[in-house]
């Protein structure tokens, strides 16, 4: 039986790769993870971006209790099983009025998992919607298999790597997956998705969330890293904890070597030069 997800929802997500909405947080927890994310903001002086956005779990409370939580948990577990890992987490937050965007991609596309069941939760800390530059999904697009990427250079584009299918689907508008406050969408690795500039007045805040069922292989190069959240551990990646309290040089180093093996992982190849100092711990570093 379904913990949280209706057949309905299942059958959706198997046949167009992607469900959306689900509610799973409460007003007040939106509000707190948003109220940490900017109050961090205003005692660092700079906007949440890297290196504190890559796998945030491992700096910050309130990210930890994210990719924790069980409303979030039950759905993801709806689809890919009961042994669920947390492989990697992105804040993707699009400032109001800005030329941000993120062209079409499939997210596992240097994941180097086998097999390709790696599951994106996307949890909506603000609105959203198509204004806010909300993701737009080509349904049904995951059963192509894993396409040909580039690396687009553009400053603008979101993505570090800047990874994009160019030329594709340059004509295509796909399906919006808009969201209210505290609601996620589902989508499949292989599924096609963008989104574009948020010309909304408020910050478009998504966290997204990386899980994968324990029982996939890691053939990547060097070995990945996944932290357990529910079930058990199949030891197929060498395992993540979260080190010290949060934001202290602990958390902070630990999040360095973890990341530092990630990028290496992740960017193998890449063309574009978009360097990021995981290693430097803030001052204010608690």
């Amino acid at each position: 039986m379904a913990k949280r997800l209706t057949d309905d929802q299942i059958k959706q997500y198997h046949s167009d790769g992607y469900v959306h909405p689900v509610a799973v947080l409460s007003d007040e927890e939106v509000r707190e993870a948003r109220a940490a994310i900017e109050a961090f903001e205003a005692k660092s002086g700079k906007l949440f971006d890297y290196p504190e956005k890559s796998k945030s779990y491992l700096l910050f409370d309130w990210a930890d209790r994210l990719v924790r939580h069980p409303a979030i948990l039950d759905a993801v577990e709806d689809i890919i099983g009961p042994d669920i890992m947390v492989y990697h987490t992105t804040m993707w937050i699009k400032e109001p009025k800005t030329p941000q965007y993120i062209l079409w991609h499939q997210d596992g596309t240097y994941f180097y998992l086998d097999p390709a069941l790696h599951i994106t939760a996307w949890v909506a800390l603000s609105e959203a919607s198509v204004t806010s530059g909300c993701m737009h999904v080509l349904p049904g697009s995951q059963k192509l298999g894993q396409l040909d990427h580039q690396d687009d250079p553009g400053e603008n584009n979101l993505i570090l790597r800047g990874q994009a299918i160019l030329g594709r689907f340059d004509d295509e508008v796909g399906v919006p997956m808009s969201l209210k406050p505290g609601e996620i969408s589902l989508h499949n690795t292989d599924l096609v998705h963008s989104s574009r500039p948020n010309e909304a007045d408020d910050r478009r805040m998504g966290f997204g969330i990386s899980y994968i069922p324990a029982r996939v292989r890691d053939v990547g190069s060097p070995s990945g890293s996944a932290m357990l959240v529910r079930g058990k551990d199949h030891g197929h990646f060498r395992p993540e904890q979260r080190i010290g309290a949060e934001l202290s040089p602990e958390a902070y180093k630990n999040h360095a070597d973890l990341m530092t093996q990630f990028r290496a992982r992740q960017d193998a190849g890449a063309k574009i030069g978009r360097e990021v100092s995981y290693t430097q711990i803030p001052k204010n570093a608690s």
